[in-house]
């Protein structure tokens, strides 16, 4: 079994690095990494997905995966990515207080901004429910998010690569 998952420990722990060292490197950058982050999620996560089914066909399978086999081993490595990626903005915004007093603050004026635009979209009471939830938001779930857009595009992009 160890076989079938070493492609994805390696490459799903390569892209959860990538993840929190890009979160860091955009902190530096922009009050709120949160945004340019995901974009770069949207890079590494098939990348990485790419290169642990192409790893384990190649290295561990000799030239031939399955599409279990496939559907194992990309769900391992995003999931990781995901796991990786949440614990380690997790931790940095637990650290750095300031950098998410930063992230939220910025939420809360990219909707102050938007109102207008916001409430003739989805009307009054659910602008005044996303500006309490943001207004209420914790560090986790910045992170949650995060991982969370690390793991649904995987999922996508895993059962396109098996089609392929």
């Amino acid at each position: 079994m160890n076989r079938y998952f070493k492609s994805a420990y390696l490459f799903g722990v390569l892209g959860g690095v990538l993840g929190i060292i890009s979160f860091l490197t955009l902190s530096f950058f922009d009050e709120d990494p949160t945004t340019l982050n995901l974009i770069f999620g949207y890079v590494i996560v098939p990348i990485s997905i790419y290169l642990a089914l192409r790893y384990f066909k190649d290295y561990s399978n000799h030239g031939y995966i399955s599409f279990a086999e496939g559907m194992s081993v990309g769900f391992v490595a995003y999931m990781i990515i995901a796991i990786i990626s949440f614990i380690g903005i997790y931790l940095i915004l637990s650290f750095d207080s300031s950098l998410f007093e930063l992230i939220k603050s910025s939420k809360i004026d990219t909707l102050v901004t938007s109102k207008e635009t916001i409430i003739s979209q989805v009307g009054d009471n659910s602008y005044e429910a996303t500006l309490e939830s943001v207004k209420g938001m914790e560090i986790s779930d910045v992170a949650l998010n995060d991982a969370i857009w690390k793991i649904v595009p995987g999922l996508f992009l895993l059962l396109l690569f098996q089609l392929f």
